[in-house]
């Protein structure tokens, strides 16, 4: 099973379209996928929503897929409580990641993909080689929250197929 999260709890992020267009990417490829957003969700402390969440999404997820903004040169704090409060063993270890940055700034969140990158590590998740970084990502969604730049298009699909490969 894929699950996609996108990595902020920011309302109508541009993390979530970014990751909206991973979802439609791999549904034309036939692969079906949930989408985790956590806006919204408390990851303070373990509750029973989150409980759910872990019970019927991440525990069965064996491959996710990381889109991830840059706050303040690294990852949002909502994503690494989302670790703190899970039961590491369950949901994470020995599981597959692909990350992919997102910035509006030129980096496309390489520092935040490689704190992320040893967090996963850590966990004794196998994170893919081929990190994207989506710089200046608010250029490049359009009225819809699509992508239609067809260089980016391209890195996406390429990172997708190494990923549905291994």
């Amino acid at each position: 099973m894929y699950t996609i999260i996108s990595g902020t709890n920011r309302p109508h992020s541009k993390t979530l379209k970014v990751a909206k267009v991973y979802q439609g990417i791999l549904l034309q490829k036939g692969m079906e996928s949930n989408l985790l957003s956590l806006e919204g969700l408390n990851v303070l402390e373990r509750n029973p929503a989150y409980e759910k969440i872990e019970k019927e999404v991440i525990i069965p997820t064996s491959r996710f897929i990381f889109v991830s903004p840059e706050y303040n040169g690294s990852i949002p704090g909502v994503l690494k409580a989302l670790f703190d409060i899970s039961d590491i063993e369950k949901c994470w270890w020995g599981k597959h990641a692909l990350l992919t940055g997102v910035s509006t700034g030129r980096a496309g969140n390489l520092r935040g993909m490689e704190h992320l990158t040893g967090i996963l590590h850590y966990l004794k998740m196998k994170v893919h080689h081929n990190k994207l970084p989506i710089s200046v990502v608010n250029t490049l969604l359009n009225d819809h929250g699509g992508i239609e730049d067809v260089r980016t298009l391209e890195a996406i699909n390429i990172q997708l197929d190494e990923y549905l490969e291994n």
